[in-house]
Order: C-alpha cells, then structure tokens, then sequence
C-alpha cells in the first residue's frame, strides 16, 4: 500500500528531526566522563587545594590507563583548622558539581510544559528552529568555559541545554506521529529513542581520555553540540511542516496535502486526510483543551493517568541508578577499566532499542512494555542478591554485571522508548500538546527526584535498594497489564473504545459517548 512505504522525504525528515534526540542523549552523558577533571578545574578556578590521595583515587577510576599497585606516598598530618577548612572547600566544590549536573534537569523540567504549546504556537518546523537558538547558547556557553569562571559557565550552559531538551523532548515525538503513516508509527516513533542512547553512547567514547576526555579538550566536549545545532538547523529548512498542522490549526489544506504528498511519495492522499479531517472536527467540536482540564474531565483522566504513569515508571525503574552502581559493580568484579565497561552498557543499551524498532509493530506495544518491566523486576531481584553475597562469594560479581546488561536490555525493549511516542497515540490534535507537555514533565521530574534522593536511599538501604526497585517495577507492571490498551495499528477511535473497555465497572451511556468524541470515537464502545 502506497501509505505505508517508506520515502526518502520521510526518511530525510525524521533522521534531521531525531537530531535533537540525540542532543538529548549526548548532553545527558556528556557531563560524566570528565567530572574529575572539571572538578580540579573548579578547584583551580576557585583557588582550592586539591587532596592528593583523592586525586589519584579518581584518577585510577576514570583513567582508561591500569590502576596504580603501589600505596601513593602521603603526608596524614594536618592542623585542625586545615580539616575544617578543607571540608568547607570541599563542600563548596561539591555543591558546584552537583549543580553542574543537576542544573541540566532542571532546565528540562521547566521548558517540558512548553513544548507542545510553541510547537502550536510557530509550526513544528519553527519551533525546532527556535529551540536550535537555546541548544547553541548552551554548547558555546559549555565551549568557552576554560576563557573564563568555568563554574559559571558549565552550569548555566547545562541549565539553557536543558531548556533545548526539555521542549524538544515534547516536540519531537509530537512532529514524528503527526507525520508517520499509521502501520509505521511505532517503528519511527522508537527513533526517538534510539537517538537518545545513541547520544549517551558518543558522549561515552569521545569521554575517553585518549580522544576528549582529558585536561586539554574537555571543554571542546562539552561544546560539541553547537555543530549539530546549525547542521540541523540548515536541514530543517528541507523538511515539510506536519499536515495535521497545516490542515487543523491553520486550516490550509492544500499545503497539507502538498506536505502529504512529499512524505508519502504519492498522489493518493485520500486516506490520511479522511484521518486528518476527522480529527478537525473532533477539534472544531469541542474548545481548546488546556492542561486543567485533562485533569478535571472525567473522558480525559484515564488516558491521561496511563501516559503519566508510563513516564513514571520508566524513571522511577532504577535505570539511572544502574548506570550510578555500574562502575563499583565493574571494578568488583576485577576489571581495570571500568571506562570501557560502562560504554559495553552503552552499547547493549543502543543494540536493544534498534531491536524495539523492529519489534514495536510486530508485537505490539502493550506486550513488550509487560516483558520489559517483567524482565527488569527479576533482573533487579537477582542484582540485589548478587550485591548482598558479594564479599562472600567472589563469582557473584559477574552474576551482578550480567544482569546489570540484561536489566538495560529489557529496558529498551519496552519502558524506554515505548512512553515517548505512546503518548501521542492516546490523545487528538486537541489535548495532544498539553498531555505531551504534562507526560515530558513527568519525565524531567522523576528524573530530577530519582538523581536527588538515589544517594540517600543507597546510602540507607545499601545492596538492599535494588529490592526496593524491584517492588516499584512490580507495581507498574501491574498497573500495565490491567490499565493499558494495546494502540498498535489502531485508530484514534478504536483506542478510545479500548480506554472504554479497561475502565472497571463502567459503562458507556450518552454522556460517555460525547465526553469520548476528543479521541475522535464516533459511536459508543
């Protein structure tokens, strides 16, 4: 069928659009790899000793070079106010770090709620464009951090970089579903995530000392960015504004069936724009949905609900938190560059989320969501025995990393590139943009809380606390398995009928019926 192939205008299109997923991904890992040596170039900057025994502990842990055998000769000797002042210098350092690293959720988490709404706003296309304008102050902002107080500049460079992220992480699944024929949309919409890890991946390996990630070219790391910025910003000029758009908000229907035929390859449109008018009138029929009211109108709350919590429990699964414990894990378990480990993770983590885009319109969503949150409880399980008997039994560090890479395998199968595009499969073009910023704020957010309080809970429950993720891992698949339809190859109106079936005890009465109409159903189920 002629809807369903696959075009070298839509090809073109989501590889510019998925550009910024990648932005995503790099600006995401690009911090970790030279933390030790921004840290000294704080400490420089700030006129602080730096502690030579924990030098060359980090140094032996980041270094792709093999690990010291000799005990680094030191003077223990100090005067208590040299401790305390020590302690307070290490403090300050230690809140700058943390900004550093933080800052970049933060912006995400503010600038989420507002992707759907510029994106309605200036056109998709535009507001891309507009967004490629925070994504360049950032990474020149980050470039020239050695010119002047690095403290500074790093952390409002990682602050504006998480304004880029947080509206493109709205904006970009939107675009690629409005754009994507429907036999197609799972499988583009995985792009979005396999952008992502594929930035994690290349922010790891240009992080190895030997390429970027030592005291010479951090910074140039750090700056990278700006590159991407404008070469997408030149291709998007090449790529059609999304039709439903053109046809729906600005009412120009012959430049969305010209936007149609370019990503179509064809003539015969007839079919999408059926789709496109009847989502018009769904839009036409009801008022502007803002993000309250996907709150306070009852046809609204479950779809709503299941997207929120789709986002939640890919956060809240302990993902970050395995790559926060991988590297004790690694060096347990006798490897000397641990470096090289971490980006086998990155790689296992790249492997499986391509695998997700072939199986995504195979088995469905709704079924690789349960195998991957299934997956990862007992991986989480296993993890936690494997730390709890390490010091008793050697080999039980290697049963801690093999499942360590199961967990991330299971992971891109299902949770994490599933959330991203399911979303927009829920909503019409009416409440689409605010349950799109709501569910990315969702995201920033548990991402944000889980980075804060993770230190603190590993530091109370110690190997213990992958127990406590796999209870959470347990709840959301529950959640899942009774709460979330199947949306594969389906149309707006029959995964309206589906939210219907999965409401317990209720049934569809004429009120049900009109309050359903914004998915577009134009029957009771």
């Amino acid at each position: 069928m002629t809807e369903d192939k696959i075009t070298r205008t839509l090809v073109f299109t989501v590889f510019t659009t998925v550009l910024s997923s990648f932005q995503f991904g790099y600006d995401l890992g690009v911090i970790n790899a030279p933390q030790q040596i921004i840290v000294s170039h704080y400490r420089h900057v700030l006129d602080i000793p730096l502690d030579d025994r924990r030098a060359i502990n980090n140094y032996t842990i980041n270094s792709t070079d093999e690990m010291p055998t000799l005990p680094y000769p030191m003077n223990t000797t100090q005067d208590p106010w040299v401790k305390k002042e020590s302690a307070a210098s290490e403090g300050w350092v230690t809140m700058l770090w943390s900004l550093s690293v933080s800052s970049f959720a933060v912006g995400g988490m503010i600038a989420s709620v507002f992707g759907g709404w510029l994106g309605d706003k200036l056109g998709r296309i535009k507001a891309m464009l507009v967004a490629n304008i925070l994504s360049l102050t950032g990474a020149l902002l980050m470039g020239c951090s050695k010119l002047g107080p690095s403290h500074i500049f790093i952390i409002s460079g990682r602050a504006v970089s998480g304004l880029y992220s947080g509206l493109i992480s709205g904006l970009v699944p939107m675009y690629i579903g409005e754009i994507a024929p429907t036999t197609l949309r799972g499988a583009l919409g995985t792009i979005h995530q396999l952008a992502i890890v594929m930035g994690i991946l290349i922010s790891q390996i240009v992080g190895l000392e030997f390429i970027l990630g030592n005291p010479d070219r951090w910074h140039i790391m750090l700056g990278l960015s700006a590159g991407r910025a404008i070469l997408q910003s030149l291709l998007l000029f090449f790529c059609p504004e999304s039709p439903r758009y053109l046809y729906i908000k600005l009412e120009k229907e012959v430049k969305a069936k010209k936007s149609l035929k370019r990503l179509r390859g064809c003539d015969d449109v007839n079919k999408d724009m059926i789709e496109i008018r009847k989502e018009k009138e769904e839009a036409s029929s009801g008022q502007k949905v803002s993000m309250i009211q996907l709150f306070t109108t009852s046809s609204y709350r479950q779809p709503l609900l299941v997207a929120l919590m789709l986002h939640m429990a890919q956060q809240l699964s302990g993902i970050n938190a395995i790559f926060y414990y991988s590297t004790g894990i690694f060096q347990s378990a006798g490897i000397r560059q641990p470096v090289y480990a971490t980006i086998g993770v990155g790689a296992v983590n790249t492997v499986f989320t391509a695998l997700s885009v072939v199986l995504v319109e195979k088995a469905g969503r709704r079924s690789l969501l349960l195998i991957g949150m299934s997956g990862m409880f007992f991986c989480a399980i296993v993890m936690s025995v494997g730390l709890i008997l390490l010091n008793k039994l050697a080999w039980m560090s290697y049963v801690s990393m093999t499942a360590i890479f199961l967990f991330v395998s299971f992971f891109e199968i299902g949770p994490g590139p599933i959330p991203w595009f399911m979303v927009a499969e829920f909503f019409g073009q009416g409440p689409r943009p605010a349950a799109l910023a709501l569910a990315s704020f969702s995201n920033w957010f548990c991402n944000f809380i889980t980075g804060l309080c993770f230190p603190y809970i590993e530091g109370f429950c110690g190997p213990y606390v992958f127990f406590l993720f796999a209870g959470v891992i347990l709840v959301f698949t529950l959640f899942i398995f009774f709460k979330v339809p199947e949306t594969k190859g389906k149309s707006l109106e029959e995964i309206a009928a589906e939210f219907q079936k999965k409401k317990s005890g209720s049934s569809q009465g004429p009120k049900g019926a009109v309050e359903m109409e914004f998915l577009g159903s134009p029957e009771t189920a």
